[in-house]
């Protein structure tokens, strides 16, 4: 884990810093900066973002084990209560459907 962290670090450390002002001012190849460059550079800022942000979840994951998730019993209890509650719904509107001249005179 160690080494994996170490060396994406280096490699996002090495991504960010551009000899010129940045990704998007000059060419790498001569011919080749029109928008497609742009576009790559910022699909590379974009994958940059989401690989430190994933490792600074893991990173909190491993320091505090306990973040208050949600266990899967409450997720079990929740989804039974609304396919009950669904059920409950569809039979009572299928019986309405039903009855529903016989009802009118109630």
């Amino acid at each position: 884990m160690r080494y994996t962290a170490a060396r994406t670090r280096r490699a996002v450390i090495q991504l960010t810093t551009r000899p010129h002002g940045g990704p998007d001012k000059a060419p790498r190849r001569p011919g080749h900066g029109g928008r497609g460059s742009r576009a790559l550079g910022r699909a590379n800022r974009a994958a940059i973002r989401l690989t430190m942000r994933l490792q600074e979840g893991l990173e909190e994951a491993t320091r505090r084990p306990d973040r208050g998730d949600i266990s899967t019993t409450t997720v079990i209890i929740w989804v039974a209560a609304v396919t009950g509650a669904v059920l409950i719904a569809g039979t009572i509107a299928v019986v309405i459907a039903k009855y529903d001249g016989k009802l009118s005179g109630l």
